[in-house]
């Protein structure tokens, strides 16, 4: 008789949780335990669901009308660990829009009309580990936007409107491995931009309109793995650019406007396993900054005016006796003068472009 109303209770309580499955959502729960997935997407919700589970632990709204967080939109599902909200038209977060989802790890806003974080607004997401907030229009970011999240692995913010990254920017995301601040606009970075970012791996800055960058702003970046820069504007890099970066194993500086590189400018990064720096105006270089990296495995010099004579003697040594991958250095090509146009750097050497060793 009591298993019988035990198993009476078991059911009364699964059947009131598939009664709060919002209209037009499918929702699913795990047979080990009572979990739920509510599956929303697409379904024409210009506003948060007024019911759903309460063991809901995976919410998708993707592409659908809601136009905004509002205060304390997820406390009726407190067990909350994934939410997906992408390609909305949200345009606001209400500071205590994600009061209470203190277990929520991936928080999705990708492709929605954001264009300002409110400070504080994420200060209850004590256990996120992702935050895409990419294709939005959010033009400035404060080291207070972030307070709270001190588990944040990685943070996604292309396809925006910055322009500036002002000091601390990121200061309270201590445990970040990730940031991508790919094709935004940002033109100017602060010196203290990267502080308290020691834990950080991958830092993306592709596509931007930066002309130049301060000597010490990657000084804090102690265990940064892979570093990319292409695509900006860059004419010229400080000599001391990387130091600090003695993690560093791949840096991608392609098609920029470099026409020079400083001869000591890889001289703190010795684990470098990659260099990218092809697309640049590059007419010369100093093979020997090269040849001090025992670990280089690929090399991307190609698609810049080499100007083959005595100057870049040292190259054309180093190329000949290189460990590195061979096919990426082969694209190399001279662009003069005359009687060397097109001709390929790992067929000359000392003899051929009369120079004495």
């Amino acid at each position: 008789m009591r298993l019988i109303t035990w198993f009476s209770v078991l059911v009364v309580c699964r059947a009131n949780t598939a009664q709060s499955c919002p209209d037009n959502c499918r929702c699913t729960q795990k047979t080990s335990v009572e979990r739920s997935e509510v599956d929303c997407h697409r379904r024409g919700f210009s506003t948060f669901p007024s019911s759903l589970p309460a063991d809901t632990w995976i919410l998708k709204m993707g592409e659908n009308l809601l136009e905004e967080v509002q205060p304390n939109m997820f406390s009726v599902i407190p067990n909350i660990e994934s939410v997906n909200l992408e390609r909305n038209v949200i345009k606001l977060i209400h500071p205590q829009g994600f009061s209470g989802a203190k277990k929520l790890m991936l928080m999705n806003l990708y492709g929605n009309q954001i264009s300002k974080l409110p400070p504080k607004a994420f200060k209850d997401l004590i256990s996120l580990r992702f935050l895409l907030l990419g294709h939005n229009q959010i033009t400035t970011i404060k080291p207070d936007m972030f307070i709270g999240m001190r588990n944040l692995s990685e943070l996604d913010l292309p396809l925006n409107y910055l322009t500036t990254l002002p000091p601390n920017a990121f200061k309270p995301l201590i445990a970040l491995k990730v940031l991508d601040l790919a094709l935004n606009k940002i033109q100017k970075i602060s010196r203290k931009a990267f502080f308290g970012l020691q834990e950080l791996l991958f830092l993306n800055l592709d596509n931007n309109k930066l002309k130049n960058i301060p000597t010490g702003t990657f000084n804090p970046l102690s265990g940064l793995e892979m570093l990319v820069l292409d695509n900006n504007q860059l004419t010229a890099l400080t000599p001391s650019l990387f130091d600090g970066l003695h993690n560093l194993q791949e840096i991608y500086i392609r098609n920029n406007e470099i026409d020079l590189l400083p001869a000591d400018l890889f001289r703190h990064t010795p684990k470098l396993l990659q260099v990218a720096l092809s697309g640049n105006r590059m007419h010369t270089m100093d093979g020997n900054m090269l040849a001090n990296l025992q670990g280089l495995k690929e090399v991307y010099l190609h698609d810049n005016p080499w100007m083959c004579d005595c100057n870049i003697n040292s190259l054309v040594q180093w190329i000949a006796q290189a460990k590195a991958e061979q096919s990426p250095l082969k694209r190399i090509h001279c662009v003069g003068p005359e009687q060397f146009r097109d001709k390929p750097l790992y067929t000359l050497s000392s003899q051929s472009l009369h120079c004495t060793v």
